[in-house]
């Protein structure tokens, strides 16, 4: 069984996780599947994919055919940018547990520090393809969060892509109930976070690394982006310890206790995600990872550089 983080709710939460992004429907339930088969427990999705009825079908056949019970599994996902308003948090959330067909998910994260007009569109464009805002601020969200807490509906709560700026600002919130427990971050070794992970973790805060590969898949790729899974020095590092590029970069995480969700839609590769605990990278491997740092995002958020709350403009 893979080993775990602690969250400051006393919970153990899975180290490994299968991510979901980019999952299309029609795989992605199968994908589940073998997850759960290879040993995941913990499983990463978003309203914003596009694709959580099919994770529940895979959750849920999972658990009716007895590999594993629902109190065995820790479920994530993650209230969308055009839900903001305190007053719509529950329904994005109990539209995503209805999707799942769940009773209560383990953690929901605030996807994006940003707040978008609400509408049927996930990204409402402006003329000038500029994203439109709301009026909300990601405290009032907070507030709309630490009620599915209160009602039993998520046992934890956190944020993704949120900065060291934006987390303060959620702690020193007046009449703060619940404090984040995880914040999701892009996290691989061109963009180390160890700032932000040192800040987090000082905090009692847990961090989960998405797109630990540097999302190969990712639609807005260039021919001429660097490649992790390709880097020379990764590859050599991999050849050592016969294990795959992948598995070092994996690996990579669960050394400096960092949550780790690489998605994949192959049996074979969700299989080999998971086989990381049987070897240890040295310090020296690690310092060398660590030193490929040049803070390149796979996500930069383009579409969100003018609004006010964009998270990428601080240094963390």
């Amino acid at each position: 069984m893979a080993t775990t983080v602690k969250l400051h709710t006393g919970v153990q939460m899975p180290i490994v996780g299968l991510g979901t992004w980019k999952s299309p429907p029609g795989k992605v339930a199968e994908a589940v599947k073998a997850a759960i088969a290879a040993g995941y427990r913990h499983i990463d999705g978003a309203f914003v994919y596009q694709n959580e009825t099919e994770v529940g079908e895979g959750v849920n056949a999972m658990i009716k055919e007895g590999v594993v019970n629902r109190e065995d599994l820790f479920i994530v996902s993650k209230l969308w940018c055009t839900f903001h308003k305190k007053s719509l948090v529950r329904k994005a959330f109990e539209k995503t547990l209805n999707d799942l067909k769940l009773d209560y998910l383990d953690l929901y994260l605030v996807h994006w520090p940003v707040g978008f007009k609400n509408s049927e569109e996930l990204f409402p464009l402006d003329c000038n393809g500029e994203v439109i805002t709301d009026d909300t601020h990601f405290l009032e969200t907070w507030e709309g969060m630490e009620e599915l807490v209160d009602a039993g509906l998520t046992k934890a709560i956190g944020i993704s892509n949120f900065n060291k700026e934006q987390i303060e600002a959620i702690l020193n919130k007046p009449g703060l109930k619940h404090k984040p427990a995880n914040n999701q971050v892009e996290c691989h070794p061109y963009l180390t976070q160890e700032k932000l992970i040192n800040y987090c973790h000082s905090q009692g805060i847990s961090v989960t690394a998405y797109s630990p590969l540097g999302s190969p898949d990712r639609p807005w790729a260039k021919p001429e982006d660097p490649s992790l899974l390709e880097d020379p020095s990764i590859k050599a590092i991999a050849e050592k310890h016969s294990k795959t590029p992948a598995q070092i970069l994996i690996r990579f995480h669960i050394q400096r206790n960092v949550i780790v969700i690489p998605k994949s839609i192959t049996p074979a590769r969700i299989q080999e995600n998971f086989q990381v605990f049987d070897f240890e990278l040295s310090e020296e491997e690690m310092k060398t990872i660590l030193g490929f740092n040049r803070n390149w995002r796979v996500c930069p958020m383009q579409w969100g550089t003018k609004h006010k709350d964009y998270p990428f403009h601080a240094e963390f």
